[in-house]
């Protein structure tokens, strides 16, 4: 070999950077086949052995073939209204979310307000806790005739029974939270000399943020059980009398599509404040 010759070294092949496309692909296959498909999987399972029994002469229930082709008309026309309390079932979960609104509404308010009053207040804990503890043990739909006696109407009745349910929780992890704050995070409020509306601000409420949304997303499960109890009893227009006027005249279907709906309006109103929290928290609020 010549010393004038050269020896060029073979460049080896980078492999080419995935498109956007490609991995906005590969992360929707991911988050697919890790958060939606095992669910899936497992509802269909459900389901066959659901049709599986259901099918079978002198079954009890309805098998979920049954139950669509019952319930048909009110799966295509969710917002038919006949007059009076004939309306479609979107009209009954409208009207059991609007109680819902304003009955968690109202213990939102109230409950961070006692909370923070318990948390700040050795006084006010050694006082109200016991009966917080007390009263929070009293099933949604014994207050119900005390509603009722009280309002002398449904309507302001089972708001009060989403209130008085769904509250108890959100004070809890409200005055927990405020308990929890960290000294340090005190001590700089005072070297600051921050007042009470700004230490309320910027301090007590970022830092109890996490609880606090914890309560909310319990409160907020607990007051959808409540109102679907409570309208049962107190009747007109909601899902809970829906599902009792359906079990009087035996349309189980009716019944089963019905549940379906609370507990997808249910599993929607926990993501939604779960991802207000999210939101809030900066991430620090649980899942």
């Amino acid at each position: 070999m010549h010393d004038s010759e050269t020896i060029h070294p073979i460049p080896l092949a980078v492999p080419a950077e995935p498109g956007p496309l490609r991995r906005a692909f590969a992360q929707a296959t991911r988050i697919f086949m890790g958060h939606v498909l095992p669910p899936l999987v497992i509802i269909g399972l459900l389901v066959l052995v659901w049709e599986v029994l259901g099918s079978r002469p002198g079954a009890s229930l309805p098998a979920p073939t049954k139950v669509v082709q019952d319930t048909w008309e009110l799966i295509t026309q969710p917002f038919y209204d006949h007059g009076g309390n004939d309306v479609g079932i979107a009209w009954q979960l409208l009207a059991s979310l609007k109680r819902v609104a304003y009955g968690y509404s109202l213990a939102v308010l109230a409950g961070v307000s006692l909370g923070v009053l318990v948390g700040q207040s050795t006084w006010a804990l050694r006082g109200l806790d016991p009966l917080f503890q007390v009263l929070r043990t009293v099933p949604p739909l014994a207050w119900l005739p005390i509603s009722l006696a009280g309002f002398r109407d449904g309507h302001p009745s089972a708001i009060f029974v989403i209130f008085i349910t769904s509250i108890w929780p959100i004070i809890i992890n409200t005055s927990i939270g405020v308990r929890n704050i960290p000294e340090d995070y005190r001590n700089v409020a005072k070297v600051i000399r921050l007042n009470g509306l700004e230490y309320f601000g910027k301090i007590m409420l970022p830092a109890a943020a996490p609880f606090i949304f914890s309560g909310l997303r319990i409160g907020v499960g607990l007051s959808w059980l409540a109102i679907i109890a409570a309208e049962m009893l107190i009747g007109g227009v909601g899902i809970g009398f829906f599902i009792w006027d359906a079990w009087n005249s035996s349309r189980i279907s009716d019944i089963i599509l019905a549940l379906v709906y609370v507990g997808l309006v249910g599993f929607a109103l926990d993501r939604i404040v779960a991802f207000i929290g999210r939101k809030v928290t900066r991430g620090t609020a649980a899942n």
